[in-house]
């Protein structure tokens, strides 16, 4: 199976969880793609459902398939949240942002009740790092951000798109840092966040339940054991 193959198997899979009357958090990314165009087809079948997208693109996608959209203002508890990730570590730790949606992301997942995670074999690894860890920062003194950013031993550079600086649906900009690798992404998570004018980082640590990975011999299923709050 070539990649989007497996992408597809793994993003349908993640379609079983979802069952009537839930409240459901939609991701972005290529992955989850395919997750939203099987809910589109379940919708039409009779499904009923609010999803709660994780950014515009993701929003226009489920608006033209004809899945019913909310905002996350208006509910508790989100009762299943499918989105993709950058990244996965062997403690079911990500990297996220890749696509630009990681507070949105973030906010979601931390409202979910129950959070599953789609990608294909080659986002798995033993330790976080060897993708670029991005992390939201506001506009305002973006700079001095950014050096404070490298002193944590990174290589921070600005995101660009089209030779543009790109800016997030949020209005603020992407600093994409490269380590080596994240040993202790909890810590690293704190000790950024800390940082003034970070609005988000791209770590996910402890709010993951269950990984989906599609595979060159079908899918493989990992599910944490313990609470995740």
């Amino acid at each position: 199976m070539n990649v989007e193959q497996l992408k597809k198997i793994a993003g349908e899979k993640a379609a079983e969880r979802v069952k009537d009357g839930m409240i459901i958090g939609l991701g972005t990314g290529s992955t989850v793609k395919y997750t939203i165009l099987k809910i589109g087809e379940m919708v039409k079948d009779g499904l009923e459902i609010i999803g709660i997208p994780t950014s515009r693109a993701t929003e226009q996608l489920a608006s033209r398939i004809g899945i019913p959209l909310g905002d996350i203002n208006e509910y508790q508890e989100i009762d299943l949240t499918i989105d993709g990730a950058d990244q996965v570590d062997s403690e079911m730790n990500l990297i996220k942002g890749g696509g630009g949606a990681l507070l949105r992301e973030k906010m979601v997942a931390y409202a979910s009740r129950y959070e599953v995670i789609v990608v294909d074999e080659r986002k798995i690894c033993n330790v976080l790092g060897s993708f670029p860890l991005p992390v939201e920062i506001a506009r305002f003194g973006y700079q001095r951000t950014m050096s404070a950013l490298e002193k944590f031993g990174c290589r921070a550079s600005l995101r660009y798109r089209n030779e543009e600086i790109y800016v997030t649906d949020n209005g603020n900009y992407i600093v994409d840092c490269k380590f080596e690798e994240i040993r202790d992404p909890k810590t690293l998570e704190r000790e950024i966040d800390e940082i003034p004018g970070v609005v988000e980082i791209g770590l996910f640590v402890n709010l993951v339940d269950e990984i989906i990975i599609g595979r060159k011999d079908g899918v493989e299923i990992r599910k944490k054991n313990s609470t995740r709050r």
